[in-house]
């Protein structure tokens, strides 16, 4: 579409998967990492929704992550495959806003929660008896609608800056999804502004989350090394450094991606990014924050009628 002397794309190239060294290998992972997280957070789902035992604060916050890492692969990983067996690699520019939206949407929301994850479990450990007030159902609600809300914002926000951007330097994009940082370099305009802008809503998304989270993991530890019962203290540190290490992967690879000046910004290194703040996380979090939980494992059993097969870890 020509806007004065500028020509501007309205369809995109995403090569990414071009590039890869093995691009069918490649997806058979990806097919691989997609199907156990479609199984894993289905099950989390359908067994918090199910089971009245599991209608507790830390289990609703866990419904709501499952629930974007769903999404997240939902709105990933099908298009990736249907882009390669058709040989089809275009996308419109609607497209990639759309997804764009998607995936700032759902990893905004998901940092957000997290951050309440860790502080429930921060109340639930060191303020036992102030946790039914402190995480009554009416703060849960609002939390979560908090953490939708902000991310919306931020979503919404970059979306509708780059969808009227003119672009003219290329219509290729190497990566295998739309990211907002690859169509701010292929833009001609001075967006220098816009950066600005999303580093300050950056900065909400992702360092203030982190802190929180730390901030809690740090209080149980003391908490846990203060009580004298060293099976306790076992269980509880290896819980918590499994959490903080997917927690981790997670927000450097965001911090990685969305911090750094668009200038700057990578497309050998986001591919690799997306797949630890997007993929990865959808596959081992059902599996890192509750299929190894007694209550769900008891849950499983009442479903499927077999507890000598299932073995609490």
């Amino acid at each position: 579409m020509r806007e004065g002397n500028i020509t501007s794309w309205r369809e995109f190239l995403l090569v990414g998967l071009l590039h890869q060294w093995s691009p069918t290998l490649f997806l058979w992972g990806l097919l691989f990492m997609f199907l156990i997280a479609l199984m894993g957070n289905c099950l989390l789902i359908i067994l918090i929704k199910t089971d009245s035992g599991l209608h507790t604060p830390m289990y609703f916050f866990l419904s709501q992550l499952a629930f974007m890492d769903l999404c997240q692969v939902l709105s990933i990983v099908p298009q990736v495959l249907v882009s390669f067996v058709t040989k089809r690699y275009t996308i419109s520019l609607y497209g990639c806003v759309i997804q764009i939206s998607i995936t700032l949407l759902l990893g905004g929301a998901e940092c957000l929660i997290l951050a309440t994850m860790s502080y429930d479990r921060y109340v639930a450990i060191c303020k036992p008896l102030q946790y039914p007030i402190l995480m009554r159902r009416s703060v849960c609600n609002m939390m979560s609608m908090a953490a939708w809300f902000w991310s919306t914002v931020q979503a919404l926000t970059c979306s509708l800056y780059v969808l009227p951007l003119p672009y003219c330097k290329s219509n290729v994009i190497n990566h295998y999804m739309c990211d907002y940082p690859a169509l701010i370099q292929l833009s001609c305009s001075d967006n220098s502004a816009f950066e600005r802008t999303t580093y300050a809503g950056n900065f909400l998304v992702l360092l203030i989350p982190i802190s929180v989270i730390l901030t809690s993991y740090v209080a149980i530890l003391l908490q846990v090394v203060r009580v004298r019962s060293s099976e306790r203290s076992h269980k509880a540190l290896g819980t918590c450094m499994s959490h903080l290490c997917v927690v981790g992967i997670f927000y450097t690879t965001s911090l990685a991606t969305y911090m750094k000046p668009a200038s700057s910004y990578s497309p050998q290194e986001a591919m690799i990014n997306t797949l630890f703040f997007t993929i990865i996380p959808a596959m081992t979090n059902p599996f890192i924050y509750s299929l190894r939980n007694r209550d769900v494992l008891d849950a499983l059993k009442k479903i499927f009628g077999k507890p000598n097969l299932l073995l609490v870890t």
